[in-house]
């Protein structure tokens, strides 16, 4: 397969995990991980608060809820806190996106989006990915 930019999922961007209290949890994941997050964000859009902690090349992302319509509200309501995704770095979100359809793959965002640290971001469906939520997200710059 031969395509102007390489086309592959390039590496676990970040593991976000919905919390209740993104103060307590910043607390507990500091004491885990060894070190603080490095950054706070609220995304007006999804209606939640982001935390970041840098482990290696991955990141942590912690996420509550800023309303109940917030997925993340729904999510912990059905299931409590934990995992909530895994998302993967992209060079070209647009590319990455038409070739996940083509392979038969159901998207949530039928085009990138905003999403918070600077990312342009897009969610698969999880009845297309063995109930994983997944994103995939590229630099807004890129």
């Amino acid at each position: 397969m031969h395509h102007s930019k390489a086309v592959k999922l390039e590496k676990i961007e970040h593991i976000g995990i919905a919390v209740r209290d993104i103060e307590e949890s910043n607390a507990l994941f500091a004491k885990i991980l060894g070190r603080s997050h490095y950054k706070m964000e609220e995304v007006e859009s999804e209606s939640v608060i982001t935390s970041f902690f840098q482990v290696g090349e991955v990141k942590i992302e912690l996420l509550q809820a800023t309303s109940e319509s917030s997925a993340i509200h729904k999510h912990i309501e059905k299931r409590g806190e934990g995992i909530h995704h895994i998302a993967y770095a992209v060079k070209d979100i647009a590319v990455e996106l038409d070739r996940l359809k083509s392979e038969g793959i159901e998207a949530i965002h039928q085009q990138a989006k905003e999403g918070a640290d600077g990312k342009m971001i897009a969610f698969l469906h999880p009845k297309s990915t063995n109930r994983v939520l997944t994103e995939i997200c590229a630099d807004k710059n890129e």
